[in-house]
């Protein structure tokens, strides 16, 4: 097989695997979103073992790491490698309206879903009103 050699494109190859590129992020893509009381946030991270995913908490920062292993042929020569190994990280910032105490984590076919629910001080409650008459009435708020 004939390869015509560049020297740039090893750089463009390893710049897009490390920064990722627009159509294609690196580490973990993630998709978020508030469904009634609970804030849901999943990370694709396809092939990674669900032992070597951890999860932390500090203040308000949610700290994901995970780990994808060499491959068992990597003694072999490759051909093509285009899914990044090693060990990827992200952190997201969680709001104060989160109750981080209470975050659930599940890893169902390359999927990590976190599951936060909105903390009870957040959450819409009714407040009685007094008056003179001695009746009383709740308002929303």
């Amino acid at each position: 097989m004939l390869v015509r050699t560049d020297p740039f494109r090893e750089l463009d190859r390893l710049t897009q695997q490390v920064l990722g590129t627009v159509a294609r992020p690196a580490g973990m893509p993630m998709d978020a979103w508030r469904e009634n009381d609970t804030f849901v946030i999943e990370l694709d991270l396809p092939g990674v073992d669900p032992g070597s995913v951890d999860l932390d908490v500090e203040r308000n920062v949610l700290t994901i790491r995970a780990e994808r292993g060499p491959r068992a042929s990597d003694a072999h020569e490759r051909v093509v490698s285009e899914r990044p190994r090693g060990v990827f990280s992200r952190q997201v910032i969680l709001g104060d309206t989160l109750d981080t105490e209470h975050v659930t984590a599940e890893y169902r076919a390359g999927v990590l879903r976190l599951t936060i629910p909105v903390a009870e001080r957040a959450r819409p409650r009714k407040i009685a009103v007094s008056s003179d008459t001695h009746d009383q009435h709740a308002i929303n708020a």
